[in-house]
């Protein structure tokens, strides 16, 4: 659901918002809309299983075949959480 507030002038943090009138959009029934239309573009053919076996392959290839800088800069991207490690956490591995 999004909250749309009217804008009139400058807003800060200490100032009384009293007089604005709050209203709202359930946009409840479009978000579903668009899921149903994603849904229905992919065909009756996708496979999820499929899909996310392949992003985990995709995944495994993009950081093969490292030399030892590469590999050590890889590690330590990792450890500092910059990108995911193997194992639970990785989007491909859910």
């Amino acid at each position: 659901m999004v909250e749309i507030r009217p804008y009139i002038g400058s807003l800060t943090m200490n100032q009384d918002n009293a007089d604005h009138v709050p209203f709202t959009f359930d946009l409840t029934l479009d978000e579903t809309r668009r899921r149903a239309e994603v849904v229905a573009a992919l065909g009756p053919d996708w496979d999820p299983v499929a899909a996310l076996r392949g992003e985990a392959e995709a995944y495994g290839l993009l950081y093969s075949g490292l030399d030892a800088e590469q590999q050590r800069t890889y590690d330590m991207l990792v450890a500092a959480g910059v990108l995911p490690g193997e194992g639970p956490g990785r989007a491909g591995t859910h």
